[in-house]
């Protein structure tokens, strides 16, 4: 199951979709709406597609979810996978972070691109960029079920895989890096000359990391 960003819809997987679906894997890629729980959501759609136990893939927001998920319905996961996601932490000194990171209104005004793509891509991939902006809207988050927090990541026990780019500006290497101390059953990865989007930016690394993560789980 893939959960896309705040930024993008169902149809930005577009290069997920043949490696995963060539590997044997069944492609479920959901919509989110922007009222109601995304979890509830999540866990009603598995009901009618009549899942047993699933891989979870979220990037940016859907890695939100993903691990709102974990918390929420453990026992439906084999793992999951969080890609450049700021996990939607609570904890005030986290939040103080984020505001070090991320100044408002200042970095709410570049454009989502800027905000999203990494500029190593923006400088050699013109008409991918151009692609992004076109499939990209902004979807208004679903408030969680669980309040995260670092004490909640602990009680995470679903193997879990996390990504981020060297030039994410949501989820810089040294913030991936406090969340691989959380997770309890956890591996990490940094796509080289990679934003905030490695799904669409490293398409190549990201499914086999992904795939080679999976396998067997």
């Amino acid at each position: 199951m893939f959960l896309h960003a705040g930024s993008g819809t169902s149809r930005m997987w577009e290069h997920q979709i043949p490696d995963f679906t060539l590997a044997g894997y069944r492609f479920i890629a959901p919509e989110r709406r922007a009222e109601g729980s995304a979890v509830d959501d999540l866990e009603a759609l598995a009901d009618y597609l009549a899942l047993d136990r699933f891989h979870l893939v979220g990037t940016a927001a859907g890695g939100i979810v993903a691990v709102d998920y974990a918390l929420t319905f453990p026992e439906r996961l084999r793992s999951i996978v969080i890609a450049n996601s700021i996990v939607g932490v609570q904890d005030e000194e986290y939040l103080e972070l984020t505001r070090r990171l991320r100044p408002v209104p200042e970095f709410n005004a570049l454009p989502a691109e800027v905000r999203e793509l990494g500029p190593s891509y923006r400088a050699a991939n013109p008409k991918g960029t151009e692609r992004w902006k076109e499939l990209a809207q902004h979807v208004s988050p679903q408030a969680t079920k669980n309040r995260i927090t670092f004490a909640a990541l602990e009680t995470i026990r679903t193997p879990t895989l996390l990504l981020t780019g060297d030039a994410d500006l949501y989820t810089p290497p040294s913030v991936l890096r406090l969340f691989a101390e959380r997770f309890p059953n956890c591996e990490s990865l940094v796509i080289p000359e990679c934003g905030h989007s490695a799904f669409w930016e490293q398409p190549e690394i990201f499914n086999r990391a992904v795939l080679d993560f999976i396998a067997g789980k």
